[in-house]
């Protein structure tokens, strides 16, 4: 193979040769030896022919037809010299692809590769690792302040728990200081008179907000004088006004909302007969003898006309009267 394609680039210039000076030879002899040059280019176009079909090269130069000495190519133009020829396929080698496949990869490219794409993961990493190196620094310093913001939390919560029991103090001390200057003073003691209406427990409540409690009257001398102080505030009306006296633990064991057992009573009594006026058989109704209310009604008020004690049901709402200490 070798030897044909040197053989090839032997004779080939040989022939081009040739036919330059059979073209030169057609110029100069146009005027009368036409049929000489005829025969001349048909036997060179065959000569080139059997030539290239021989070496394996294309056939494209040799054109069967005798008019066409030079040749043509389908769907191109003609070729008037040797470097014609040459240009044109060079022009094709360009726009033409080259057909044959790329060649296999070497070890050596599939390792470099690996390299390449392993670079480029290794510095993924790396900006994904300073991503979160910030977004780490991020959470450390919005925990700082979450922290600091549960502190001041904490503080204020401190504060308003000061504030709120500084103001209940306040108002205690307050209630206290208006119940001996405008109530009843009595010993180390103060009764006040409240004329809102309210449950016996919900008064207990509002006579402890204000520093003390619901009036406890512990012998007949302070029973007496409270008794006074709400006949002159309420009279000419007769109301029940609420004592700090219940039997809520057991019935019939009365106790003071401290706890201690009552030991002086003040019931009411139903009127007795005049002497010499016959025995009555039932009780006068409406003032029967208390207490009567059994399980029913297990808190005591005190009537503001005679200071008469009466069981009443606890959710009851009637005046009331606080106690402050002195």
């Amino acid at each position: 193979m070798q030897a044909a394609w040197l053989l090839g680039a032997l004779v080939i210039p040989q022939l081009l040769g040739f036919g330059h000076g059979a073209r030169g030879a057609e110029q100069e002899w146009e005027g009368g030896w036409g049929g000489a040059q005829e025969e001349e280019r048909e036997r060179e176009a065959l000569m080139l022919k059997h030539l290239q079909e021989a070496l394996g090269l294309p056939t494209g130069r040799g054109d069967e037809n005798p008019e066409n000495p030079v040749g043509t190519r389908e769907g191109k133009g003609t070729w008037e010299t040797e470097e014609d020829y040459e240009e044109e396929e060079e022009e094709e080698a360009t726009a033409t692809p080259s057909s044959s496949p790329s060649p296999s990869p070497t070890p050596e490219d599939t390792v470099t590769y690996i390299l390449g794409r392993l670079a480029g993961l290794d510095a993924g990493l790396h900006q994904l690792h300073v991503r979160l190196h910030a977004l780490d620094t991020r959470v450390v310093e919005l925990a700082r302040g979450l922290r600091q913001l549960r502190e001041a939390a904490g503080d204020t919560r401190d504060a308003v728990q000061d504030l709120q029991e500084a103001q209940r103090r306040a108002e205690r001390e307050h209630g206290r200081l208006e119940g001996c200057l405008k109530g009843l003073r009595l010993g180390h003691k103060c009764f006040l008179l409240s004329r809102d209406f309210e449950a016996q427990a919900a008064a207990q409540a509002r006579c402890v907000a204000r520093g003390g409690t619901l009036a406890q009257p512990a012998d007949r001398q302070q029973m007496e004088a409270l008794t006074r102080y709400l006949r002159g505030a309420l009279a000419p009306y007769n109301w029940p006004v609420w004592l700090g006296v219940h039997d809520r633990r057991a019935e019939g064991l009365y106790l003071f909302e401290n706890g201690q057992r009552v030991s002086f009573f003040a019931w009411h009594r139903a009127p007795r007969p005049e002497p010499g006026a016959g025995p009555s058989a039932a009780p006068h109704p409406l003032s029967p003898d208390q207490p009567n209310g059994g399980a029913l009604e297990n808190c005591v008020a005190q009537a503001s006309d005679d200071g008469s004690w009466w069981d009443h049901g606890c959710e009851r709402r009637l005046y009331y009267v606080c106690e402050f200490p002195f």
